[in-house]
């Protein structure tokens, strides 16, 4: 454990701020290219919506199973369902996907700050202060995250709203037009894509023991994907209305781009795509933050080792897995890899294990 038990415990707040967080980082930037390349039509945005209610559901099963065993971690409560071996078995594949999507986003860090903010800085450089500091802050356990979340988001939010008022200048509405021209189809087909962006109460399989009040959990998780959303939808909407659909697909940070698409001479900032940088790094690192304590957790809880400990051992490997993609198109990849997993990790196993644990009347 990182501290004492007394001194690491989140409020439902804290936790809402903590799913949220998980939810939004490099997706954001990416989603309305890749959700507009799947549906080839502007109705892209009504599968964010959809998507939205189809991993509320998977989340509301992540927390029943989760609240059966209030004081444990997915780690150490799924060894009482299945049994060590397989119980480790899949404590390790949780571990893995943690790493994965922590290699993915300190990587994505990298790819937009050296291109938009701190060009000619070597990669290693970017990377390691960013590690650096996440070391420092996972060292003070969910507490400090979730403290560390709450002050971010609020500010990432102020942003946000800002570029989206000031991007309805450039919005044009017959670009959107005519809503569903070609029928539902574009948009199931979509589905995957923005149901894989908008994955993230996987988090709460490990932090929930950590909730001062654990049975506010789906409270927590319903106002975190209702945020969730909201973001993800305006970004798609206000994407396509400034870009259309032809434009988006030529390029690979829309969102982005919809920040730089404007200037504005009467306020301090005449252009927003530094300050949009600025603060989405601050939501990429709390992001990677969350993924590292997962994973360190879990390497500490399977090997009954020091939690400390795991943090500096997991952090290389991180950093090494982050390398491996050769350019954007393969980091995108990767990034699609990390999504089937987490469907197959997040949406398919924890019914079956919460059946099992019900049908065995366990409860710790």
């Amino acid at each position: 454990m990182a501290r004492g038990k007394k001194v690491d415990k989140i409020t439902t707040l804290q936790t809402t701020a903590i799913v949220v967080s998980f939810m939004l980082a490099a997706g954001l930037l990416t989603l309305p290219r890749e959700a507009v390349e799947a549906a080839k039509t502007p109705d892209a945005w009504i599968s964010v919506i959809l998507a939205g209610g189809v991993t509320f559901l998977f989340g509301w099963i992540m927390v029943k199973l989760s609240q059966r065993f209030p004081e444990s971690t997915f780690y150490q409560y799924v060894q009482q369902i299945t049994g060590k071996a397989v119980g480790k078995g899949l404590g390790a594949l949780l571990v893995i996907y943690f790493v994965s999507i922590a290699a993915f986003e300190i990587r994505s860090v990298e790819e937009v700050t050296s291109f938009f903010l701190l060009e000619g800085t070597p990669a290693w450089a970017i990377s390691a202060l960013f590690m650096w500091i996440s070391l420092y802050l996972c060292m003070g356990g969910i507490g400090s995250l979730g403290r560390i979340c709450q002050i971010i988001f609020p500010i990432t939010a102020s942003i946000f709203l800002l570029i989206c008022l000031l991007g309805l200048n450039v919005f044009e509405l017959n670009n959107l037009r005519p809503v569903l021209s070609e029928g539902v189809m574009p948009v199931l087909r979509t589905l995957k894509t923005t149901t894989l962006t908008l994955t993230g109460t996987e988090s709460l399989l490990i932090i929930l023991c950590r909730m001062e009040k654990p049975e506010k959990a789906t409270k927590a998780i319903g106002l975190a994907f209702g945020i969730a959303v909201v973001f993800y939808t305006a970004a798609l909407i206000l994407c396509i209305g400034v870009f259309s659909v032809e434009g988006i697909v030529t390029r690979t940070w829309p969102f982005l781009d919809l920040a730089r698409s404007f200037e504005v001479e009467y306020l301090v900032f005449e252009r927003f795509e530094s300050l949009l940088l600025s603060i989405w790094i601050m939501q990429i690192f709390a992001t990677f933050s969350i993924a590292f304590y997962c994973a360190s957790l879990g390497v500490s809880q399977i090997l009954n080792g020091s939690y400390s400990k795991m943090l500096f051992i997991l952090l290389p490997f991180i950093y090494v897995l982050s390398q491996i993609p050769k350019n954007l198109n393969e980091l995108f990849s990767f990034g699609t890899i990390i999504g089937n997993g987490s469907f197959i990790l997040f949406a398919l196993l924890p019914l079956p294990l919460l059946l099992i644990s019900r049908w065995r009347g366990g409860r710790s």
